[in-house]
């Protein structure tokens, strides 16, 4: 005798799909919207540097800087691989990508350290308290970088990964052509320097997700777990960067 009492099993999610027929053109369009951004901001400042003729700035900033152009580049050329079908070529490139990615971890603090020492640059960068944003930004990188690699193998985690790892240091590029105004609109503070720093690739970090509902109608795991480290660390250095114990302790250590 069947009993008047079913007992039904909790129903699963639905799994995250591995792949939609939008993907290709929308990691290519934040792909170009990222280049934009800091396109926009460091062209600019090159060019300025150039016309006003300031002295040159240390052969480790330059370095720095082909370090990273050089992964926006190699970036570029994983996303068109695998938009060509070629996951061959984007697997051994990738050992490549692990070993530049290391440097650039290495580098970015280094070169903060020099510039902070021969006081460099203009504000905020150059206050000795913004080593927090340039400290925090590298975590970032190298956390997502780090993950990136573990979940290589899972094609939807790895590029979700890989996109909030470019978009957690693309601040620099963003705020030399935002930062200003927004700055000028919200004023000093907590938020206003977040904001100043970070509003654009949040824009870009939450318009993963947006995307992600749209198309899947749920959020992958990896990329909640990536926004809330990148979020994370951008709150700790803007508090940092205004707290003035933070303030004394690095205008000290670079003085």
């Amino acid at each position: 005798m069947v009993s008047e009492t079913a007992t039904f099993a909790p129903k699963r999610p639905a799994p995250f799909a591995p792949w939609h027929r939008w993907d290709r053109d929308f990691f290519l369009t934040w792909l170009v919207l990222i280049w934009a951004g800091i396109l926009m901001g460091f062209g600019s400042d090159l060019i300025a540097h150039f016309r006003t003729h300031e002295a040159p700035y240390p052969l480790i900033v330059h370095i720095h800087a082909a370090a990273f152009v050089g992964w926006m580049l190699l970036l570029t050329a994983q996303i068109l691989l695998i938009r060509n079908n070629k996951a061959s070529t984007h697997r051994k490139l990738g050992v490549a990508g692990i070993a530049l990615a290391a440097i650039m971890v290495i580098l970015g603090p280094a070169t903060a350290i020099v510039v902070h020492r021969a006081h460099l640059g203009s504000p905020p960068a150059s206050l000795p308290a913004f080593v927090a944003v340039q400290f925090g930004g590298i975590i970032d990188f190298a956390g997502l970088i780090a993950a990136a690699v573990l979940q290589r193998h899972n094609a939807p985690a790895h590029k979700r990964l890989m996109l909030l790892a470019i978009l957690s240091i693309a601040d620099a590029g963003f705020a030399r052509w935002l930062g200003g105004p927004l700055t000028a609109a919200l004023g000093h503070g907590f938020w206003p320097f977040w904001a100043s720093l970070d509003l654009a690739p949040a824009i870009l970090i939450l318009g993963i997700g947006v995307y992600d509902l749209a198309t899947r109608r749920r959020l992958h795991p990896v990329y909640i777990a990536g926004v809330c480290w990148i979020f994370a660390l951008q709150l700790i250095a803007s508090y940092l960067f205004n707290n003035p114990a933070w303030q004394q302790f690095t205008g000290r250590l670079f003085a």
